[in-house]
């Protein structure tokens, strides 16, 4: 097992005691006290602070949120040796699957918990993984950021991110994770683990845009299922797709009636009159 391996199981490893934690108290690594998300749903990320992006120009936060965008919060480092790799991958892989466009739809901001790390160094990941996505608009709706401790720590507070710097290896620790914000700012949904579904990516977009971004179609479709915190994932609702089923069993009887009686009406003979009869 080399290097990377060993890193990423160690990294999994955190992720699922974490995961467990509520059921099993005993044998808890001391870490988890000190890296972790504490779920913050509500929380505003706030908007007056600032990063440098890929150029090196100095934006405000709250300048990237867009009036109907949800935004994709990804904490990270670029120099990190296994898991950022593997979170921002499986960011794209589910980004370059979903219908909806970064620019056009949603926002992504990726930002680095280094503060020691430079604009370049968010330039170079930005062009690896935007090269890779043709998805016209996307450089314009996916920013890698930088900042100096105090953005960083504003911004991983209001989330709950919690991290630590490991001297003995250099590496932050954390967990892999993700978080959905409204188009305001405010936290409405965590994703969590190196891999995210496509289904669940879209849940999560539509629930923090408040159901103003896709079609009738995804409206009716997500209608039906919620957040199961205890599964991390999307599960149907029992009662709201009863709900849909009986709508559309009146809509069906309907449409039959109608057709039905229409037949009935031109089958029938019509009344004939004796214009000779008094």
């Amino acid at each position: 097992m080399n290097k990377k391996q060993l890193l990423f199981l160690v990294a999994t490893l955190f992720f699922t005691f974490e995961t467990v934690s509520a059921q099993l108290n005993q044998g808890r690594p001391a870490i988890l006290d000190e890296i972790g998300v504490d779920e913050q749903l509500g929380n505003t990320v706030p908007h007056d602070i600032f990063f440098k992006n890929s150029y090196g120009e100095t934006v405000r936060l709250g300048d990237l949120f867009e009036s109907g965008k949800p935004v994709l919060l990804n904490p990270l480092y670029y120099d990190c040796p296994v898991l950022c790799g593997l979170v921002l991958d499986a960011v794209f892989n589910v980004v370059n699957d979903l219908v909806w466009s970064p620019g056009k739809d949603y926002t992504i901001i990726s930002f680095s918990i280094d503060p020691a790390e430079t604009p370049e160094m968010a330039a170079r990941s930005k062009q690896r993984y935007l090269s890779d996505l043709d998805r016209p608009g996307a450089e314009n709706g996916w920013h890698f950021l930088t900042g100096s401790r105090e953005s960083i720590e504003a911004v991983t507070n209001a989330v709950g991110f919690r991290y630590k710097y490991d001297e003995l290896t250099g590496e932050y620790l954390h967990l892999a994770s993700i978080m959905m914000l409204s188009p305001e700012g405010v936290v409405t949904r965590y994703l969590y683990g190196a891999a995210f579904r496509e289904f669940d990516l879209r849940n999560a977009l539509f629930e923090a845009a408040d159901g103003t971004i896709g079609n009738t179609l995804d409206r009716v479709l997500f209608y039906c299922f919620t957040y199961d915190p205890s599964s991390q994932s999307y599960v149907p609702v029992a009662m709201n797709i009863m709900k849909l089923g009986g709508l559309a069993t009146v809509i069906f009887l309907g449409i039959f009636l109608s057709v039905f009686w229409r037949r009935e009406k031109r089958s029938s003979p019509s009344p004939k009159f004796d214009l000779n009869s008094k």
